[in-house]
């Protein structure tokens, strides 16, 4: 196939919003073989090793536990960032798996390597201590069957900002990793099953999660080790938790969230332990060009914008490449008490309001989870790349509508409760 087909990086804004990223057309075996490549090279040697979800939240997690065992810090020349970011519009992960933002991302999230222009061009691991294990909530299994076969016996192992829908996802593989660990902590703020919960404890692991309302997962990190933060990280965690919480009080939180979705994990993760939450002049110049597609591509998406009226709540839908907190916000501000936004790699985010608090049971129909009011999800629709190229075509009209079924159901369900609770 002609590497121009699918090359996205320099396509029209139009045709961009539209479409995924090259990672999308990657096969798994090509991405499986770069990811244990990476992964093997940033283990060698290390003596902790942190997986975690490469948005602004997970990120941070890797910066306070680098201080925390005094890894050394390797700050980037911003000639070297440049060029290891200028072609990749959003490979915040090495991963071509598509983390419905989270799938989040359930964040800005993490990044759908579905989006990423030029997954090749990943730069090579720097030696660290610490070593960054980048994963998304679909694949944080793969990461630690990894961590498992190339780490060295005895390290210590953190998962951080990724919650597993169902323990039978990760239960061979978190057997294995934590047969080669000498310990094992997990830190989150999503919405656990007890169930899950349990056995991930059961299974010799310190897990720990915070209140999804009240923390982000940097907070509990940072409040879970024994170690003494100083003012530059409890603010590091603060402006994280300003963005993944959406309060959006302190303007500085987007920037942090931008930059850990444009730019190499690694990178961020330094950069943050350099400078903390004021980021310096050469990063701002690179986020402040990088948002000028972002704006192009969230109009293009709030213009596609439906609304549909289920059981008392206007929900409003949409698809594109886009950033999906503040579509979702122009949604709310044109009356929405929730969003869908579906992704051209498939995958879709779902967001709330103070009048719809509970995405994560809408997102649970569809092959998905996360907060009550942010959560993402991959319908079970893609059987081949037809079913693809017809999801490209009708800008995800499947998806749509079998997410807004979940919504139907999930009203549904609520009304009954409420009725059992009259009787």
């Amino acid at each position: 196939m002609d590497e121009e087909l699918i090359d996205s990086g320099d396509l029209p804004i139009a045709r961009k919003s539209v479409l995924p990223g090259t990672g999308f057309f990657l096969p798994d075996a090509l991405e499986d073989d770069l990811e244990d490549e990476q992964t093997a090279a940033a283990l060698e040697g290390a003596e902790v090793a942190v997986i975690a979800d490469p948005d602004a939240d997970g990120l941070a997690c890797v910066a306070l536990l680098r201080e925390a065992y005094d890894d050394v810090t390797r700050v980037p020349e911003p000639d070297d960032a440049s060029e290891s970011t200028d072609d990749d519009a959003g490979a915040g992960s090495t991963s071509a798996t598509d983390a419905a933002d989270a799938i989040d991302d359930v964040e800005e999230p993490a990044v759908l390597a579905g989006d990423a222009d030029d997954p090749l061009d990943a730069p090579e691991p720097t030696p660290h201590e610490v070593a960054l294990v980048p994963a998304s909530p679909h694949d944080v299994e793969d990461a630690l069957a990894r961590v498992a076969e190339y780490g060295d016996d005895g390290i210590d192992l953190y998962v951080c900002d990724l919650a597993p829908d169902r323990y039978e996802y990760v239960e061979e593989e978190l057997a294995a990793a934590v047969d080669t660990a000498s310990r094992v902590a997990w830190y989150d703020h999503h919405q656990w099953d007890d169930a899950v919960a349990e056995a991930v404890r059961e299974a010799g692991v310190d897990l720990v999660v915070g209140d999804s309302d009240e923390e982000c997962s940097a907070d509990v990190v940072s409040r879970s080790l024994e170690y003494e933060f100083g003012p530059m990280y409890e603010e590091l965690a603060a402006v994280t938790r300003d963005h993944d919480l959406w309060l959006r009080e302190d303007p500085r939180s987007d920037d942090l969230a931008d930059y850990a979705y444009w730019t190499d994990p690694a990178e961020y993760v330094e950069v943050v332990r350099e400078y903390g939450v004021d980021l310096p002049a050469w990063v701002q110049e690179f986020v402040s060009e990088r948002r000028i597609e972002k704006r192009a591509l969230i109009d293009r998406a709030v213009g596609r914008a439906e609304f549909r009226e289920i059981g008392g709540y206007t929900v409003g839908a949409t698809y594109g490449r886009c950033s999906q907190n503040e579509v979702a916000e122009a949604m709310r501000e044109e009356g929405a008490d929730a969003s869908v936004i579906v992704k051209p790699a498939g995958s879709a985010s779902i967001r709330g309001t103070d009048a719809f608090d509970r995405c994560h049971e809408v997102a649970g129909k569809v092959n998905g989870g996360g907060h009550p009011k942010a959560a993402g999800c991959k319908p079970d629709i893609y059987d081949d790349m037809l079913d693809y190229a017809n999801h490209w075509t009708t800008r995800g009209s499947v998806a749509k509508q079998v997410i807004l079924d979940a919504f139907r159901d999930v009203v549904s369900d609520e009304r009954e409760a409420g009725a059992s609770d009259d009787e």
